[in-house]
This record gives C-alpha cells, structure tokens and sequence, in this order.
C-alpha cells in the first residue's frame, strides 16, 4: 500500500466540527444501513449532522432516504445537500440515473471526493459522516488527504471470518493516519418474533474478537431485523421511524460512545 499522506495536507471543512469515516472491508456487511441509521440517531440527539455518500460506483443512501436517483440532473444549483430526517445528505446518486453505470478510474474517484468535501455548502455542522466504499479503494486514501478525519468507524459481521476482513480495515486507516473509533458488528442476531428466542444465524464474535485481537475498541452490536430491511427499502430508517426499537436503541449507544469520543477529544485540544 503507498505511504500515508503527510498530516499536513489533510484539510478542515468549513463548518464541519468532526468528520466520521464509516467503512467496512468488503460489500454485504450493511455499512450504508449503520451511516444512514448513525447519522440519523445523532441528529435525533440534537446534533447538527451531514453524510456524504461516497460510494461513488454504487449510491444507495438516495434510496435509504426515499429519494429518487438522479433528482438533481437538471438542476440550476447542481449538486447539493438535501435535509431528510434531520440530516443533510449528498450522494452523486442525485445527479445520475438509477441504471446508469459510473465507470470511472481512480483519479476520477479522488476528484469526486474533493468535491464532495469541499465544493458542497454544508453550513455549520457538528458531525459529518462519510460512507465509504467497501475495500481498500481510492475513495478511502482520497478522503484521507482531503479531510481532517476525526476517526473511523469500522463495519463487519458476526463471522469469525471478519476478524481477517477487519484487521484489513483497521490497517489501512492506521497507514493513512486515521484514528479508529472502533468496530460495529451488525446482523450481530435475531430475537424471532413468537418466541422472543435470540438466534445468532451468522455465528456469534466476530466484530468483538477483531476489535480485541486489533487493539480497537467494539463499539456495539445491531440485531438483524425486517425492520431494518423494510425501512431501507421504503426510505424511511429504523431509526427514524422506530426510535423505540430494539436496533434504534442499539443505533443510539453506538451514537452516544462516538459523541463520547469525540468531546474526550476537544477538551484535549483546549
């Protein structure tokens, strides 16, 4: 992997307080459904907060929050945030079509980034959270350079299988100078609704056992739920819609430890 950019070259946003890098290491493990649902919870908090899609090649916060793709195409602003739930969101998605494919290098990606960041008129926020691309990508080393990031935020299952997956995140955060706030394990188990039976259907661990063997904090644990499921495809989150759900109190623990985190960290700057 190339060198980690010099701290200097990573820049404020105007406005933002903190940035949260949310990621996973591969595709399936419900990274969008954990920013969405975070950045939701927060703002449910009474944080000023904003999310950025950067999943450049495959948008899916649009849909997360019942937007149409490609809404923005024709429109005299451009690119800009939208508020739904509290949150400001912006996602290429708004200005390409729901079927048509982003084919771009990865300098394309970088450029993509940047602008997101910087050429977007976010306002005053308190946190800004970004959804990253599952993998090792471009998207992750731009934002790096881009943006001062206060910490990421690392997605996995319940497999034993996601300590190597994990481990591969924590260590590219780590070369590119990103403190990790911990890891999250959803899809963690289903509590059956007769029964009220917990059934750990991916196994049982895994995101707790990455956290420990990496040194990082475990951040908590989120049920897998038809709700969860239902609410991405309806636009309308969990978190959102249920607030006194199971997962949305699991959602506001998760939210409640970042925001923790990141006071412990002004007052060491005061």
């Amino acid at each position: 992997m190339p060198d980690s950019p010099p701290p200097q070259e990573a820049k404020q946003v105007e406005g933002v307080g903190h940035i949260i890098a949310v990621a996973s290491n591969k595709g399936g493990v419900g990274k969008t459904t954990v920013a969405v649902n975070l950045a939701v919870s927060l703002a449910r908090s009474g944080a000023k907060v904003g999310l950025i899609d950067a999943d450049i090649t495959g948008p899916n916060v649009p849909t997360m929050f019942g937007l149409s793709a490609g809404f923005q195409a024709e429109s005299e602003q451009g690119l800009h945030p939208i508020s739904r739930f509290g949150v400001k969101l912006v996602s290429i998605g708004f200005i390409v079509p729901r079927a048509a494919p982003v084919v771009w290098r990865g300098p394309m990606i970088g450029t993509a980034v940047r602008q997101l960041l910087h050429d977007v008129p976010w306002g005053e926020l308190d946190y800004l959270l970004i959804d990253l691309p599952p993998g090792t990508s471009d998207a992750p080393m731009s934002m790096a350079q881009e943006a001062a990031i206060a910490g990421a935020i690392i997605v996995t299952t319940p497999q034993l299988v996601a300590l190597e997956d994990a481990a591969k995140a924590v260590t590219m955060f780590e070369k590119l100078n990103v403190p990790i706030f911990g890891i999250v394990e959803n899809m963690s188990y289903y509590i059956t609704p007769d029964t009220g039976q917990r059934v750990e259907i991916f196994g049982h661990g895994g995101g707790r056992a990455a956290a420990e063997a990496q040194g990082v904090d475990f951040l908590g644990e989120i049920p897998l739920s038809q709700g969860v499921r239902e609410g991405g495809d309806s636009g309308q989150p969990i978190a959102e819609s249920h607030p006194d759900s199971e997962v949305a109190s699991a959602f506001d623990e998760i939210g409640d430890k970042i925001a923790a985190k990141l006071s412990a960290l002004d007052l060491l700057r005061i």
